[in-house]
């Protein structure tokens, strides 16, 4: 049964997408179209969710086939075979449906790409449209800008404002009838009276020479009449040097000083003069004075002597030179640097005196291949101070002037043409070379009036008065000041050597008249030691401590518990505090990074430092900050509760009188003191 109708085949049904193909049809193709349909045209004409409706139905009807065929054959019933046939043929043809729901899923998914084709060929057709009007656009907007650029030559000329033009100006040059009305004759107008006006100026120059000629000859009569008056006055200052030497009045030696300084090179006279100038109208413990060999300074501005006279004694040594081995590379690289860094024979001395009678010693050079001035400094005290060992490098003539202006650590050049110039002669930096010649410092060439741009290098650099005079007075105040400052602190240093710490009797209000915590240690560490501690990495990574500032460390005791102070002390002490970097060894390690109380504590003596300057100037500022520190860890530790674990008394009974314990989600301390209650509160 089968067999049968397996060999029993249906008419085939042939598809086109509009028309028969060519080439197929014969005689009967008018009979033959009715058997063509177009499956485009039913895509347009079904419902595409009926078509998915019916793919749904006749899945199931398969599924459904399947299982009874699948169930027929399991059962081996040989009667079966017929509606296994059956059920067979129903499935070819939900088979058959499927093919066509699928040709009409194709289709439609072909119509629907061409549709989106066609409307991207139309937006790109319109994107291509768009482009071309911007570009239209821009090239306008280009026009339109250059015609609104346009500078004509009369632009740049400066006229005279319109009301000063109808005022000064003739009518037959102003025209107001015409001008006020058409801008293009106002400005020819204004053009022409501007010539007008320059003409006239042109005339009043000439009469100015003239004039400056005549004035320029009655000069010259009279230098030849003061010419005439320098041996008499010669006479008279000799015949006044016994009247001189009776009142203290050192006209001739003055004399003498400016004479030199008429030999000194322009940086050195200019600071010279400046600072003369400033001791006798400002500060009359100003001292200034010339040191040097005269001879060899004037020998350096002598044109060099005729050798025609000597031709036969050069003979007679060139044989002698020859003779002689020459000098190596190294030997002749050595003369060369030596000649390059070649101080003038005269420098000018600078003393600042204190009115502990203290004074600081500067040296000024000026280095004539480099044109850079140097300074040497030392300090000589009125009376003898004992040795501290922290104190080593205070005074000390290489650190005494770092960084007296913020920056300046005097251990490059200022000049940036000096970098080529060592090139050459293989001079890796003038720091090498600052023991032997002296720091070039910024101030230092100021004073010289000494100017090295960087953004705007020049060839000639050129001492400049008013330069040096600007910086004279805030430079000598800057001077003193860092002497003082620097004598103070050498006396604090060999108090707090010995455990105590000196608070005066101006700053005891800052403090409870019971401080138990004590200064046990207080030393200099070098900044590589510094830079090894773990609790110091936030002040290095902020910029706070440099290889030029002081480094030291203070230990703090009570009992069991030692509180570790890492100081960092900038040169410019005291216009700039101390910073101080804390680490408590009781019951552990506790550092700001670990413990919010212990970065109060450090808050206390770097935030609130202005508390703790005293009077001014301010040099008690840091044994103030040592102080608090000793007061604030009294705080600490007579606050902190009580083990209960721990057998016996609590190891730091509360003596210190506080409003509250701790306060806030921190649970931070009272480091505040209240004077004169004597308590202590949060800030």
């Amino acid at each position: 049964m089968s067999s049968e109708s397996s060999k029993k085949r249906k008419p085939k049904v042939i598809r086109t997408d509009g028309a028969p193909p060519e080439g197929k049809r014969g005689k009967g193709d008018g009979d033959q179209d009715l058997r063509y349909y177009s499956e485009e045209c039913e895509v347009d004409l079904r419902d595409p969710i009926k078509d998915y409706e019916l793919y749904r139905e006749t899945c199931q009807e398969l599924q459904r086939l399947m299982a009874e065929i699948q169930e027929l054959k399991s059962r081996g019933i040989k009667d079966n075979a017929a509606e296994i046939d059956e059920r067979r043929i129903q499935s070819c043809v939900h088979f058959m449906t499927l093919k066509k729901l699928n040709r009409l899923a194709h289709i439609r998914l072909k119509k629907g790409r061409d549709q989106t084709h066609e409307a991207k060929q139309k937006v790109d057709a319109y994107h291509l449209q768009l482009q071309n009007l911007l570009y239209e656009v821009m090239h306008l907007q280009k026009e339109i800008t250059k015609c609104l650029e346009f500078k004509s030559k009369h632009e740049e000329i400066e006229l005279v404002s319109l009301e000063e033009f109808y005022q000064a100006a003739p009518p037959e040059i102003s025209r107001p009838a015409i001008t006020l009305s058409e801008p293009h004759q106002q400005t020819l107008a204004r053009l022409d009276w501007e010539l007008e006006q320059r003409k006239r100026l042109a005339e009043k120059y000439k009469e100015c020479l003239t004039s400056k000629e005549k004035i320029l000859k009655e000069i010259e009569v009279k230098k030849e009449y003061l010419s005439s008056l320098q041996p008499r006055l010669n006479s008279i200052m000799q015949a006044s040097l016994p009247v001189q030497e009776y009142l203290f009045m050192p006209f001739d030696q003055a004399h003498k000083q400016y004479e030199t300084a008429r030999h000194l090179p322009p940086p050195l006279y200019v600071l010279f003069v400046q600072a003369s100038a400033y001791g006798q109208a400002c500060d009359k413990k100003l001292v200034v004075a010339i040191e040097g060999n005269v001879e060899e300074a004037k020998a350096l501005y002598k044109p060099p002597e005729d050798s025609q006279d000597d031709e036969s004694d050069s003979d007679a040594e060139e044989e002698q030179t020859t003779k002689r081995r020459r000098p190596t590379l190294g030997v002749q690289l050595d003369d060369k640097r030596k000649e390059m860094l070649k101080r003038h024979p005269l420098s000018v001395t600078v003393d600042l005196k204190c009115k502990d009678e203290n004074v600081l010693h500067l040296t000024f050079y000026y280095l004539m291949n480099l044109n850079v001035m140097t300074v040497k400094a030392k300090v000589a005290t009125a009376v003898e101070m004992t040795t501290a060992v922290s104190a080593g490098d205070l005074l000390s003539p290489d650190s005494i002037l770092n960084c007296l202006y913020p920056g300046d650590h005097g251990r490059k050049t200022p000049n940036p043409a000096n970098q080529f110039q060592f090139d050459k002669v293989g001079i890796l930096t003038l720091s090498d070379y600052v023991t032997e010649l002296g720091h070039p410092y910024v101030w230092v060439q100021k004073l010289g009036g000494l100017h090295f741009p960087k953004d705007q290098p020049q060839h000639t650099v050129t001492a400049d008065n008013t330069l040096s005079a600007s910086h004279m007075e805030l430079t000598v105040k800057l001077l003193r000041s860092r002497l003082q400052s620097r004598l103070a602190l050498h006396k604090q240093f060999a108090s707090l050597e010995h455990g105590v710490v000196p608070v005066s009797s101006e700053c005891q209000h800052l403090f409870p008249t019971k401080v138990v915590s004590r200064l046990v240690k207080w030393a200099a560490v070098p900044y590589e030691d510094y830079a090894k501690l773990p609790y110091t990495k936030d002040v290095i990574e902020a910029g706070l401590a440099e290889d030029t500032h002081l480094y030291y460390m203070a230990l703090i005791e009570r009992g069991t518990a030692k509180l570790q102070a890492a100081v960092v002390l900038n040169p410019g002490y005291s216009t700039l505090p101390p910073i101080f970097s804390l680490c408590l060894n009781w019951k552990g390690e506790r550092t700001g990074s670990n413990d919010d109380n212990i970065r109060a504590m450090e808050s206390e003596v770097n935030v609130n430092y202005k508390e703790l300057w005293g009077p001014k100037p301010g040099h008690q500022l840091l044994t103030n900050q040592l102080q608090r520190l000793c007061m604030v860890l009294d705080v600490y530790l007579e606050t902190e509760p009580h083990d209960t674990s721990v057998e016996g008394p609590k190891e730091f009974p509360q003596e210190k009188m506080c409003l509250r314990l701790v306060r806030g989600p921190l649970r931070l301390k009272p480091f505040k003191f209240n004077y004169p209650q004597g308590f202590f509160s949060h800030r």
